[in-house]
């Protein structure tokens, strides 16, 4: 690997050991969570209340050295608080535009599925162009802004399903789980003393190790992971396969063949290599698709999981050698 490549993987690494100053266990919602941000992406990060969604992100936030706004969303958000409007200047006697919170680098977008759909929408041009649109005026967001929507459960009360152009703007849904036992434990005995995961990083026990200017660099380290081609037709026959499976309605479009191999490209990198394996996109081919995935009714009335859907659909596509 050359020098840029490698100056990728050690910050990789180092954003990992002070992320896990703060965020006890969760190293696969760590790595989903790197591989967005290294491919200047967003992610959708799905877990019940108390399992550090909110933590992880603001962590992730400090230690890249970036921007940070975030936003609780609510029934009754309107998209104007979320992308600014323009307020009039008695003074000046104009319109003035105010920026909303969305004007940062790192946006954190909490509880996402608590606000309807056309709060939620506010954020498509934003994903997609890193722009917005006030009373036809088009407004540039940072090019390293970055959206972690967080969300509970679609079965808890109190939410609204994101709309499919929504979702399909997140390369990857990232799901946090309960922590095992000893993590747990580890997490008890340290709220006892002066290391509990929030005194910790607001006290800055968290370094920063890279500056925002230097995430583009970084990004264009991996064009030079190398894929090859029968990879590529692995890749583009597996997100095909969604799209003719028995028990899928919608299958993944075109963006999903895209978020996965970039995902693929970055998951190689945080492992050290500079080429692509299936392994990797079999690691991520999940968290790029399921999100993107509707299934037929009479599957979902049968109470078929997602996971058992993407399962049969690896096992489906041969995996070349």
């Amino acid at each position: 690997m050359n020098q840029t490549l490698d100056e990728l993987k050690e910050i990789l690494t180092r954003t990992r050991a002070e992320v896990a100053k703060v965020v006890i266990g969760q190293r696969l919602a760590v790595d989903l969570s790197l591989i967005a941000i290294f491919t200047n992406q967003h992610a959708l990060v799905e877990g019940v209340p108390g399992v550090a969604k909110t933590l992880l992100v603001k962590t992730l936030a400090h230690t890249l050295g970036t921007l940070f706004n975030r936003i609780q969303f609510t029934p009754d958000l309107m998209p104007s608080d979320i992308i600014g409007t323009n307020i009039f200047n008695l003074q000046k006697n104009e319109f003035n535009f105010v920026p909303g919170p969305v004007f940062t680098t790192f946006l954190l977008a909490d509880e996402i599925n608590r606000a309807p759909s056309k709060t939620q929408s506010a954020l498509l041009q934003a994903m997609q162009e890193r722009q917005v649109t006030v009373d036809r005026v088009t407004y540039d967001l940072s090019p390293n802004f970055t959206v972690f929507a967080t969300q509970n459960p679609i079965e808890y009360e109190g939410t609204y399903t994101l709309p499919e152009a929504q979702k399909d703007r997140f390369m990857l849904k990232i799901r946090m789980d309960l922590p095992e036992r000893d993590e747990e434990l580890n997490l008890a005995e340290r709220m006892l003393g002066d290391q509990a995961p929030e005194l910790v990083l607001n006290r800055g026990d968290v370094n920063t190790v890279v500056r925002e200017v230097d995430l583009p660099r970084l990004r264009d380290a991996l064009a030079q992971v190398l894929v090859k081609s029968e990879l590529l037709t692995y890749l583009v026959d597996l997100t095909r396969e969604t799209r003719r499976h028995d028990s899928v309605l919608v299958g993944a479009g075109p963006r999903a063949t895209q978020s996965l191999l970039l995902a693929s490209r970055a998951h190689a990198a945080l492992d050290g290599r500079d080429f692509v394996t299936p392994d990797d996109v079999r690691t991520l081919f999940q968290p790029v698709l399921e999100h993107r995935l509707i299934l037929r009714p009479e599957f979902e009335i049968e109470g078929t999981e997602m996971t058992s859907v993407v399962r049969r659909i690896l096992e489906k596509v041969p995996v070349p050698r």
